[in-house]
């Protein structure tokens, strides 16, 4: 699960494309992935200031996976904690990024960086505590460590 190689964005047009992809719900469930999670969240937070992400994410998430025949229930869809703990990841990378950087470096960036791992959430959770149901339906505070 940590060891993939994350798959790069060529254009600032193609991060645009999941972010809005995301909203609208065009997207194909199968660019749905990981790196189309980080570079959506870096959309919305750079180029979408109309959408209160915090309150927001959840419910476009939802409804995207519904749109792609998904189901958000115990075991699958939506998972509350880890979407929570990713939005900060990415807040915090970007408050070190140079916003003057095309949006598709800095999400190539982002992918690289800490924050951008799959297993970043593990570094402040135990895996029995972040894989819960409880903490999929609503956030939970990490039990290993605080997040940074």
């Amino acid at each position: 699960m940590t060891d993939h190689r994350p798959r790069f964005f060529a254009s600032d047009a193609d991060v645009a494309h999941v972010g809005e992809g995301l909203l609208a719900c065009t997207l194909l469930r199968a660019e749905w992935t990981h790196e189309a999670h980080l570079a959506a969240t870096t959309y919305l937070l750079l180029r979408r200031p109309d959408i209160d992400l915090d309150r927001e994410l959840p419910g476009l998430i939802r409804r995207y996976n519904e749109s792609v025949g998904g189901v958000n229930d115990d075991t699958q869809g939506y998972h509350d904690t880890i979407t929570r703990v990713f939005l900060h990841g990415v807040r915090l990378f970007l408050s070190e990024a140079d916003p003057r950087q095309p949006l598709h470096e800095l999400v190539n960036e982002l992918l690289l960086s800490p924050m951008g791992r799959r297993d970043w959430p593990l570094r402040f959770y135990s895996r029995d505590r972040l894989l819960s149901v409880t903490a999929r339906r609503g956030f939970m505070p990490p039990d290993l460590t605080a997040l940074p």
